[in-house]
């Protein structure tokens, strides 16, 4: 008998979930549409402003632009399938006021308090990498709270749908970040991809990838509500 890679079981069974619900007569938009008045999505595209996040490391393009561009794509996919979705940031702009001492604090809490106001039945937030150390590293990556059973499934149904565009085998990873701690429904953070390597930097400037990467959460989401 042979044993799959966890990452290699993950993405079988989001494979099934997804083939059972076309055997059901249920496209995945179709699916998502019975949930709309059940389920409220948050979708956070990370930084703006003032705060561009990290640049590219060709083209200078802000991680603030990009994650916006995907979260947009994302809104459409969702609010198309029935899901009512709620965006922390709207526009290039930041969430914070005027850009002075302590923006990054304000913005931060203002993104908490629209989440927390809006009480959503899931968090997906939107983020790039960066690591100059190793200019080599490349793929998507999602993050969950440590401890939030939830939390840890909705990213590793996500995952594998990533890894699917990167050709890499890696597993959702634990992650400490403040995004994760706003509520206690389901979040994950998504590191779509590494604006420091200069590949994989031109793909996430492109159109088409970003449909791709905004399709593999949308996938990885119907996924987990399966």
């Amino acid at each position: 008998m042979v044993l799959l890679k966890k990452g290699a079981m993950a993405a079988a069974a989001v494979l099934i979930c997804l083939l059972l619900l076309s055997c059901m007569g249920l496209s995945a938009v179709s699916y998502a549409a019975v949930q709309r008045s059940t389920y409220c999505i948050v979708l956070d595209a990370g930084h703006g402003g003032v705060d561009p996040g990290v640049l590219g490391s060709v083209s200078g393009v802000k991680e603030s632009d990009v994650n916006l561009k995907i979260v947009q794509k994302l809104q459409s996919l969702f609010g198309d399938a029935g899901f009512r979705v709620v965006l922390t940031r709207k526009n290039q702009g930041g969430l914070y006021g005027l850009p002075t001492q302590g923006y990054k604090r304000r913005d931060m809490e203002k993104r908490r308090a629209i989440i927390q106001d809006t009480q959503p039945n899931l968090v997906i937030s939107v983020h790039q990498n960066n690591f100059v150390a190793d200019r080599t590293r490349y793929g998507g990556q999602v993050f969950f709270r440590e401890g939030d059973e939830n939390s840890a499934a909705f990213a590793e149904c996500i995952q594998p749908m990533l890894n699917e565009l990167s050709g890499r085998d890696v597993a959702a990873l634990k992650g400490d970040f403040f995004m994760l701690e706003c509520t206690d429904a389901p979040s994950v953070l998504v590191e779509c991809g590494f604006l420091s390597n200069a590949r994989e930097e031109q793909l996430l400037l492109s159109d088409e990838y970003q449909n791709k990467i905004a399709d593999a959460i949308f996938k990885g989401t119907l996924a987990y509500l399966c």
